[in-house]
């Protein structure tokens, strides 16, 4: 899938599946969050409802993954590894969870306020949810892929932060990642045009004052702001309609 269009209603129910098991996890991963737990207690909780569905972890057997969630905090942008850090009231958590189920993949993210966070925190994270809605509102057949990254990159600008351009959306459907790429800025050269059931994940991916990342070599995994300052992250996997996109990994209480 990714770029190649869904071939069958089995591929939609396939994803729908693996969807509800990740809408599920991040549910239950964000209602459990609290200050002193750590980021493995959370990821914990994200595996038990793996399992209770049959799922499977898709970054561990992809790439080595070690842990079943991403989970990121403050500066870690993305890929953190789940550890025996103590998440920290006033801390910016980012849970991105990403499930297999019967060979079908879906990936999604979410950044949650541990407690009562800063004026500025608080506000990265609304313009992370708000970036994700203003470019699903773009998504449909025949637009072109470029028009995601503008509806981001504005979104982001109207609060003063910033796109880290180097992380970007992808395809998703038989593996974790697929084509195409899909950036949170706009990209000249790029001539892509999205179409009916394309499958791919919009994934704005902000910090406050960088637009650049760097790796760090604690564990090899996780990603930072190249400055140190906070990021905010919000993901969700859709299918490319005619009209509004749909959804895969929305909460059953908000479809």
């Amino acid at each position: 899938m990714g770029s190649v269009s869904i071939e069958s209603r089995v591929d939609l129910v396939g994803l729908r599946r693996a969807g509800r098991v990740v809408a599920e996890a991040l549910q239950k991963m964000q209602s459990s969050v609290e200050a002193g737990m750590t980021t493995a207690d959370l990821d914990a909780v994200g595996e038990r409802v793996f399992l209770r569905h049959g799922a499977r972890s898709a970054p561990m057997p992809a790439y080595g993954f070690p842990g079943v969630n991403c989970i990121s905090v403050n500066d870690e942008a993305v890929h953190g590894v789940p550890s025996r850090r103590k998440l920290k009231w006033g801390d910016l958590v980012k849970i991105d969870v990403t499930a297999e189920l019967d060979g079908y993949v879906a990936d999604a993210a979410v950044t949650h306020e541990v407690g009562r966070v800063d004026d500025e925190s608080r506000a990265l994270r609304r313009c992370a949810d708000l970036a994700l809605s203003s470019a699903l509102a773009v998504v449909r057949d025949g637009v072109p892929l470029n028009e995601i990254g503008r509806a981001v990159e504005s979104a982001v600008a109207r609060f003063g932060f910033r796109v880290l351009t180097q992380l970007t959306g992808h395809g998703v459907g038989r593996k974790i990642h697929e084509p195409p790429r899909v950036p949170n800025a706009y990209v000249p050269s790029l001539k892509t045009v999205l179409r009916a059931g394309m499958v791919i994940t919009v994934e704005p991916i902000i910090a406050v004052t960088t637009s650049q990342v760097a790796r760090a070599t604690r564990d090899g995994w996780t990603v930072t702001t190249s400055d140190g300052s906070r990021s905010a992250h919000a993901e969700h996997t859709i299918v490319v309609t005619h009209r509004k996109p749909l959804v895969i990994t929305r909460p059953a209480r908000s479809a």
